[in-house]
């Protein structure tokens, strides 16, 4: 089964490494601005890059949920490739955030339209996969 999965598993494994790299940002941030932790408050710079971290943080378990039940429930190679858009949206939200907060405005808007594709998809594969039973 493991076998049949596997571009699914591969876009989550890049997306767990997209979520290091950005919580690696947010350490060099601290260091760049001296923002010793635990604290999360600084310079503007620094809180930017913090919030836009978190804001990925937050959402990546139900973008998670909503890419493997599209995948399994729709269509693997379809939700993998909106999950490869995800993580493009994610990182052009990243670092339009980090550099100044009205520029997070596209990757947002991308990955939330993204976002909600795969949840109609998943949706629709679960839908049809109950009444097939």
């Amino acid at each position: 089964m493991a076998g049949n999965m596997t571009l699914l598993a591969a876009v989550s494994f890049l997306s767990a490494c997209q979520q290091s790299y950005f919580a690696f940002q947010v350490g060099r941030k601290r260091l760049k601005c001296k923002v010793s932790p635990p604290a999360v408050t600084g310079s503007p710079e620094f809180e930017r890059t913090f919030r836009a971290q978190q804001n990925c943080v937050e959402g990546y378990p139900v973008f998670m949920i909503v890419l493997w039940v599209a995948g399994w429930y729709f269509n693997q190679v379809f939700a993998s490739c909106l999950g490869l858009l995800y993580m493009y949206a994610r990182h052009k939200y990243f670092w339009g955030y980090a550099e100044a907060s009205e520029k997070r405005i596209l990757g947002f808007q991308m990955s939330l339209g993204i976002f909600a594709l795969l949840t109609v998809l998943g949706t629709l594969g679960l839908a049809n996969s109950f009444l097939n039973e």
